[in-house]
């Protein structure tokens, strides 16, 4: 048995040492041996790959932000792997020269579909798809006294290229706003108006409808050729939902906040439905969808609600 053994650990280190291809260096290259196994990989590559980059903003100025990438692309079921250390290389390279706008996801992602082949007489492959993930910062002025401050957003910037020479792109972004519960703000009044009246001693006179910070992560894909930015999605979101949190505010400001939030009392319902409306109203926007979550301050669960676009 042990012999056995010992012999098939020999066969496994002669056939790598002994590798049928080698890179330019002479070291042997694996990635490049043909599979015989007959599966196709839809999406291979790599997440997590740090690097700062400069974004073009809608008013085409340009700030940089720490972002994450994750990239892949097609694997054939012919092929053994892709080149990994070639997505960084080639995101490095472009972002030497290029700002991040719908062009550089057209150039980085022509680039991946040529130069992550294994040999130039192949066919370019059939699609790849590149991440940003970062926090994108933008000036919010305050609600009433004249301040303002920088409101950070979660961003996901994704573009996609598909062998039919389609390029689709995606922006995943987290709007935070308040929402105050409509039954826990009746419940409130009628109680303050019954103690005024007299029905009640109960309590001191003052009852306070309960609301909290809430979540509303939304989707949305566009043709690369619209013009469509990050600021375009941020409108669209508080448009539909005013009661976005604040990032500087003095007296006049929280007490503004407060009676917005009495202006919009809102259930996880009421916002898919706003979100809705605002979301179909651009017509850009060729598909969309949204998790909304509201993280009670009654209750120790969640409540959620889920909404995509309907499809004609």
């Amino acid at each position: 048995m042990k012999t056995i053994e010992l012999n098939q650990l020999r066969g496994n280190q002669e056939e790598i040492l002994n590798c049928a291809i080698q890179d330019d260096t002479g070291l042997n290259d694996f990635q490049k041996l043909p599979n015989d196994h007959g599966i196709s990989i839809p999406r291979v590559g790599i997440e997590r790959f740090r690097i700062p980059l400069n974004y073009r903003l809608k008013d085409g100025s340009v700030r940089m932000h720490d972002s994450e990438a994750s990239m892949f692309v097609y694997l054939d079921q012919n092929k053994t792997g892709v080149n990994m250390s070639r997505f960084c290389a080639i995101l490095q390279e472009e972002a030497e020269e290029l700002v991040v706008d719908q062009n550089f996801f057209k150039k980085v992602l022509g680039r991946y579909r040529k130069d992550l082949r294994d040999f130039d007489n192949e066919e370019l492959i059939p699609k790849a798809e590149i991440s940003l993930k970062f926090k994108y910062a933008t000036k919010q002025k305050s609600l009433k006294s004249g301040n303002w401050g920088w409101q950070y957003y979660d961003v996901i910037w994704k573009g996609i290229e598909s062998k039919n020479a389609e390029h689709l792109m995606e922006v995943t972004l987290n709007y935070e706003y308040s929402s105050t519960c409509p039954c826990s703000l009746s419940m409130a009044k009628q109680y303050e108006e019954d103690y005024r009246e007299g029905r009640t001693t109960e309590g001191n006179g003052i009852a306070t409808a309960h609301s909290q910070r809430s979540l509303a992560t939304t989707t949305v894909r566009f043709s690369i050729d619209s013009d469509f930015h990050i600021e375009d999605l941020v409108v669209l979101l508080r448009k539909a939902i005013p009661t976005e949190t604040q990032s500087l505010v003095k007296r006049l400001d929280e007490q503004a906040f407060a009676i917005l939030n009495g202006e919009n009392p809102i259930f996880v319902e009421h916002v898919a439905r706003r979100l809705s409306k605002a979301l179909d109203s651009d017509k850009r926007l060729l598909d969309w969808n949204v998790k909304i979550e509201h993280f009670e301050s009654l209750h120790s669960h969640n409540a959620v609600a889920y909404i995509n676009k309907v499809k004609n």
